[in-house]
């Protein structure tokens, strides 16, 4: 009975505890959902936590598209994190099936040159790339954009699928070879479709990266038409406080594709870090 009534205190505690803490992390964001629907005026002269008398979403929504145009930058940011993620990842499963599968010769050894990618901070390659760009003519184009963001989501999703490969049996893959299967189709037919899992845990992790990043967005755009979201919304960074429900909702509507991303495939998330790390 001793130990029941104190295992009882203990759950009560740990629930009590974790209740505070949610509280503590939801409030923050009830003052950006609150004060994002108020109007500039209205903001300026209340307190944050006064609910609103009004709704002006229209009116922040319309300063957000005239000041900044975060429409364009929205549809840009889509397109850098499907094409640039799905293009990088492809590019690093092809590269982990032939290092662990294919060995080809100094296999482990390419995996090093292509995992040292993560080792150097990216504002390393900044002044080379940006350099790079001016002359080629991918400097400010959405092709640039997708380009870099695939080549730099490469290293880190090579070491999670390769970690992926080694635990798949190589007598499988033998009775494959032995069947007239190729290489190719092993990879597209059995690898592909048993990869799902940690593919689409890549996938989330670095189109969340690509949708966040402000670096590359602010060095290697200066148009509407090529600058992601982020760069976009950085441009509002100087905004008096009459300002501040147009950032707040546009801090609402950036956030919105990354979680309906991890709502949809969160289970394959789950799914794919518990294999990778076996």
């Amino acid at each position: 009975m001793i130990q029941q009534k104190h295992a009882g205190i203990g759950k009560w505690t740990v629930n009590i505890i974790l209740i505070i803490l949610a509280v503590i992390w939801i409030f923050p964001f009830l003052y950006v959902i609150v004060n994002a629907v108020k109007s500039s005026a209205e903001y300026s002269t209340g307190n944050f936590w006064d609910l609103p008398k009004s709704f002006s979403i229209a009116e922040n929504w319309e300063y957000l598209t005239q000041q900044i145009q975060l429409g364009s930058g929205f549809i840009n940011s889509l397109i850098y994190g499907t094409l640039g993620g799905g293009l990088g990842i492809i590019m690093a499963a092809l590269a982990a099936y032939a290092i662990e599968t294919l060995k080809i010769k100094h296999g482990l050894l390419w995996f090093f040159v292509i995992y040292s990618g993560t080792i150097f901070p990216f504002q390393v390659y900044l002044i080379p790339i940006f350099k790079a760009y001016n002359k080629v003519g991918l400097y400010d184009t959405q092709l640039g954009m997708v380009l870099i963001y695939a080549a730099l989501i490469i290293p880190f999703s090579v070491f999670v699928l390769r970690n992926f490969l080694m635990g798949i049996s190589k007598e499988m893959l033998e009775s494959a070879r032995m069947d007239g299967a190729s290489d190719f189709y092993i990879f597209r037919k059995i690898y592909m479709p048993m990869a799902r899992a940690p593919l689409a845990a890549v996938f989330l992790f670095q189109f969340t990266w690509i949708w966040s990043d402000l670096l590359f967005g602010m060095t290697l755009t200066k148009s509407e038409s090529a600058r992601p979201v982020m760069a976009a919304v950085s441009l509002l960074g100087g905004s008096t406080i009459q300002k501040v429900p147009p950032i707040l909702l546009a801090a609402i509507i950036v956030s919105i594709p990354t979680i309906i991303l991890f709502i949809l495939s969160h289970r394959n998330l789950e799914k794919g870090f518990v294999v990778t790390t076996k």
